[in-house]
């Protein structure tokens, strides 16, 4: 089955919603598609904290995951934190992802995304099928193709077809850029979670649930370009309180997902963070650039739990 899908790359952050969860998810996620390709000015901030811990400084990156050449450069004060950093840690550990293994993270989301035996996608679409099967086709998919996997799966790739379009590349992306870098400079690398319990995010949610975030997905691509380069304008700017709010928003239509998908996600990090706070090296943790804005997000988790915290 896997041989008969569209040949893409699927990272494992595409994940979502509507035009702008989408957006969101993978601006915790990507970079705007519409947005002016590079910056003359450096902006006041970034999405970038720095903790201090007892003897060291760990270092908090909001990361967009997929984007184009033009777009790759990392601000100065990123680049600085990078290489004061002895460890980078992520979301997922790149470093041993990127060494191979028996399952690529295509083939394990895959796997993880087929539908329970004797379901199909076009029974829990039921009447909606056709109109879904119309727009995947307009963008160049065959849902037939597709028939064994869950709705969530569908989503991202559609998503991930239109990140192609545009020219996105998830090897341009912060983490992979960094993992790459890290890997050539001999730093050591860990991840806060396995992509295995990423994708078990989505792959958790009630079928019906899964249809209502796929068709949701549908009717507001229509502002997807809109959307992105409204997201990427405030990461770019360093604009936390924009971000805090479009996630807020986002959080109120859809709590069922956004719940697992940042705040207990954020949540489960803390204590993993707060050792690397008790260690002597200073430390560069890139995570989605969304579950560090806004309330109960790590940087907020941190904060109350008294830690000195310093946007850069």
């Amino acid at each position: 089955m896997a041989r008969a899908l569209p040949r893409l790359r699927h990272d494992r952050n595409l994940l979502l919603g509507r035009a702008r969860a989408l957006a969101l998810v993978a601006l915790a996620g990507f970079a705007a598609l519409s947005a002016p390709a590079a910056q003359a000015v450096e902006a006041a901030h970034h999405v970038l904290w720095s903790v201090q811990g007892r003897h060291n400084t760990v270092y908090l990156l909001g990361s967009i995951h997929v984007l184009r050449p033009e777009d790759a450069a990392l601000p100065e004060a990123a680049e600085s934190a990078y290489r004061r950093s002895g460890r980078v840690v992520m979301e997922i550990d790149l470093g041993t992802e990127m060494a191979g293994g028996a399952m690529s993270l295509a083939e394990k989301m895959q796997a993880m995304a087929l539908l329970p035996e004797g379901t199909t996608l076009r029974s829990v679409l039921g009447a909606d099928y056709a109109s879904v099967a119309a727009r995947a086709q307009q963008a160049g998919l065959d849902l037939v193709m597709l028939d064994r996997f869950a709705p969530w799966f569908v989503a991202t790739t559609l998503l991930q077809v239109e990140l192609a379009k545009r020219g996105f590349s998830p090897d341009l992306g912060v983490e992979q850029v960094l993992a790459s870098r890290a890997a050539a400079d001999h730093k050591a690398m860990q991840g806060l979670e396995t992509a295995e319990q990423q994708f078990a995010i989505l792959g958790g949610l009630p079928l019906p649930m899964q249809k209502r975030f796929l068709l949701m997905t549908l009717d507001e691509s229509a502002d997807f370009d809109k959307e992105i380069a409204e997201l990427l304008g405030a990461w770019q700017a360093g604009d936390t309180a924009k971000l805090g709010a479009l996630l807020g928003e986002e959080f109120a239509r859809f709590p069922e997902l956004y719940r697992p998908l940042t705040e207990q996600r954020n949540r489960a990090w803390i204590p993993q963070i707060e050792r690397l706070l008790s260690e002597d090296a200073d430390c560069l943790v890139v995570v989605g650039a969304l579950h560090l804005v806004g309330h109960d997000s790590v940087v907020d988790l941190l904060r109350q739990r008294g830690y000195r915290i310093t946007q850069l």
